[in-house]
């Protein structure tokens, strides 16, 4: 994203905003379709002038110049358009403009010209510019006639010759046009002249300067906005997204160790919500990466010992000859050997169970059958030592997971109690359910867990036994491969001090057919 002045999403909001501008522009082309009905509205309020002015000196007879002046003198200069009398010869008898200027309007239509405004001038010049480069001048208007000269227009031979005549030519010295109608004044059946009716399109385009100007006010202030959302979608979605792409980016160095982590954010919005999702993600990765390293540098550390006194055992046993030396020394390489092998299966246990790998396939499990089941092997196995007593509460609750998995991580809690219980003790697990949460305790009555080992009981490799009675050994992964065990069937593992002495070990697990959302 570096080096470029707008992103590829910065780009594609740019067009998306720039739609906007679609509507003024639109606006502007359907000025064509508006003018042309201004102009066809004028046209009709000339051809109604002009009619009624020959309405008025057809029922006269020939026409007398004197009437048809006086006529135009009664209406006190408040026409709209030149109208001129002129007789069969094309000689004009009378004609509005001698009459003076005309009245301006009540309402102030002649106002402030649009064409003055700098933006008007602006977008004009440069139309007018590109315009001239691709189209060809427009021909001169015509010269005005000389005064008193008969005239002869198309328009005029048209009226005269009893039609309505019309025709539209550019304005002496102005952009506007002038528009010409000519209505045939009749008396008796016959033609005796024409009332000649001419207007500039001066009004009509002012009111379209109008128009076009707030047009191109509206046009700007699209633009304008289009330009400013542009610019905060793009800071506040594509600079956090590729901030979010540079910290993917340095999260892993060249080995593929993990050297970063996203940063979260505090936005309430969607991007927020993905960057706090990375930063648990990356959080949780970290702690993955960090529990596996810490796993390899435990079972080398867990396999040394075993293996220093191997080699010992080994280099002893050949330098001696005496039977007993040698069984001694064989005995000891017998032990060390399948303590290895106790804690090669464990290690591999647990890095299958962190692998989702062998878990076989999950299935309704009840949880006091299970306990009752493993009990009475824990009865054969210790005798009178040891009192193994079963619990449960209210109906006995079910669980979905692997029977084998669940059985064996069981067998891990009861086992760390039997092994911390005094002669004579007693084990008891007790089952029970809280709403949609099945709960299964282990209680011994062992010495208890000093505080400051109540974090570190579930880590891998730990172990501290100074009160055990079953006098085994122990490669300090039961607890870690119940509490794994438990969190792969959605479950947790706790350890707390027991009422009056010992331990408690608290396994909860989601009840078999209870909805996530429930849980």
């Amino acid at each position: 994203m570096r080096g470029r002045r707008l992103s590829r999403i910065g780009a594609r909001l740019l067009a998306f905003n720039l739609l906007l501008l679609f509507l003024p522009a639109a606006g502007l082309l359907t000025l064509g379709v508006f003018e042309a009905q201004l102009l066809e509205a004028q046209e009709r309020a000339m051809v109604q002038q002009g009619r009624l002015l020959a309405a008025a000196l057809a029922e006269r007879g020939p026409i007398d110049p004197a009437d048809a002046q006086a006529i135009l003198v009664r209406l006190d200069r408040r026409l709209t358009a030149r109208l001129r009398v002129v007789d069969p010869a094309g000689t004009v008898l009378a004609d509005s403009s001698l009459l003076g200027p005309r009245r301006a309007a009540p309402d102030g239509a002649d106002g402030p010209d649009p064409r003055d405004d700098w933006l008007y001038r602006m977008v004009s010049g440069a139309f007018r510019a590109a315009s001239q480069a691709v189209a060809p001048r427009a021909a001169p208007a015509p010269a005005e006639e000389p005064p008193g000269a008969p005239l002869r227009t198309p328009e005029l031979d048209a009226a005269l010759a009893g039609r309505y005549g019309a025709a539209t030519r550019p304005s002496p010295g102005q952009r506007s046009l002038t528009l010409h109608s000519g209505i045939p004044i009749r008396s008796d059946g016959r033609v005796v002249g024409a009332v000649l009716v001419s207007q500039s399109t001066r009004r009509v385009l002012r009111d379209l300067y109008d128009v076009r100007l707030a047009i191109l006010r509206v046009f700007l202030a699209s633009l304008v906005a289009a330009a400013i959302l542009t610019l905060v979608a793009s800071t506040t979605i594509a600079r956090p997204i590729a901030r979010l792409r540079a910290e993917a980016a340095a999260l892993l160095d060249r080995r593929g160790r993990l050297r970063g982590r996203f940063g979260g954010s505090t936005r309430r919005d969607e991007i927020g919500d993905l960057a706090r999702a990375l930063e648990e993600l990356s959080r949780r990765l970290a702690e993955r990466v960090g529990s596996m390293e810490s796993f390899a540098v435990d079972v080398s550390h867990a396999f040394k010992n075993p293996l220093a006194a191997i080699r010992s055992a080994s280099e002893l046993l050949a330098s001696t000859d005496d039977p007993a030396e040698r069984a001694r020394y064989h005995a000891l390489v017998a032990r060390d050997v399948a303590r290895l092998e106790r804690l090669l299966g464990a290690a591999r246990e647990i890095a299958r169970i962190d692998a989702g790998r062998d878990e076989g396939d999950a299935e309704p499990v009840p949880l006091a059958e299970l306990c009752h089941g493993l009990l009475e092997s824990f009865r054969l196995r210790f005798g009178e030592k040891v009192r193994f007593a079963l619990e449960v509460e209210g109906a006995p609750p079910t669980v979905h997971a692997a029977p084998a998995r669940l059985a064996e991580a069981l067998e891990n809690l009861i086992d760390n109690a039997a092994g911390f219980s005094p002669p004579g003790g007693e084990v008891r697990v007790r089952v029970r359910r809280e709403g949609a949460v099945a709960c299964v305790d282990v209680r011994d009555e062992g010495p208890g867990i000093p505080p400051e080992h109540l974090g570190r009981v579930f880590e891998r490799f730990f172990s501290w036994r100074p009160g055990a009675h079953d006098g085994a050994e122990h490669a300090g992964l039961g607890l870690a491969i119940a509490r794994a065990v438990a969190e792969s069937c959605g479950g947790s593992l706790h350890v707390r001090d027991g009422t009056g002495g010992g331990a408690c070990l608290e396994l909860r697990l989601p009840c078999d057919g209870v909805p996530d959302a429930a849980r």
